[in-house]
C-alpha cells in the first residue's frame, strides 16, 4: 500500500458506529472487498465510501441486494447513467410503498380508534351497574 488512507475494521466500526461483526458481515454478502495482510483486513477509501452508501441504503429502506445491484452498475459504467437511473426507480418503488403503508397505518388508527371509543363507552356503561351492586 502507498500512502492511501486506510483503515482497519475497528476504526471503520468506530467511524460508523456498528460492530465489526457488521463489516464483515456486508463483506460476505460482496459489498465491501478489503484488502488483506495476513490476518487483517485493510479497508480502502471506496470501502469506506461503500460502507456509508450501504448504511444509508439500509436507513432508506433498501434491501442489500438492490444496494448491490447498485454497486454492480456503477462498477460496470461510472459514468453513473444507469446506478442514478435505477436509483431513481428505486426511490419510486420505496415512495409507493411508504404511501400504501401510511395508508396502511392511518386505516389501522382508525379502526383502533373506533375500538377505543367502544370499550370506553361500554364501560362508561358497566360502572354504574357495578355500583349498583
Amino acid at each position: 500500500m502507498s500512502n492511501k488512507i486506510t483503515y482497519s475494521i475497528g476504526e471503520l466500526a468506530k467511524q460508523f458506529d456498528i460492530t465489526t461483526r457488521s463489516i464483515r458481515f456486508y463483506e460476505d454478502e460482496g459489498l465491501l472487498s478489503p484488502a488483506r495482510q495476513g490476518q487483517h483486513r485493510i479497508y480502502t477509501n471506496k470501502d469506506r465510501v461503500r460502507l456509508k452508501l450501504v448504511l444509508r441504503g439500509k436507513r432508506l429502506g433498501f434491501s442489500l441486494a438492490e444496494t448491490r445491484r447498485l454497486f454492480e452498475l456503477y462498477d460496470a459504467d461510472n459514468s453513473s447513467i444507469a446506478q442514478l437511473e435505477k436509483v431513481l426507480e428505486l426511490i419510486e418503488e420505496k415512495k409507493v410503498s411508504l404511501r400504501q403503508q401510511m395508508e396502511d397505518i392511518n386505516v389501522l388508527l382508525t379502526e383502533l380508534s373506533g375500538l377505543e371509543q367502544r370499550c370506553q363507552d361500554e364501560l362508561a356503561n358497566i360502572k354504574p351497574l357495578a355500583r349498583e351492586v
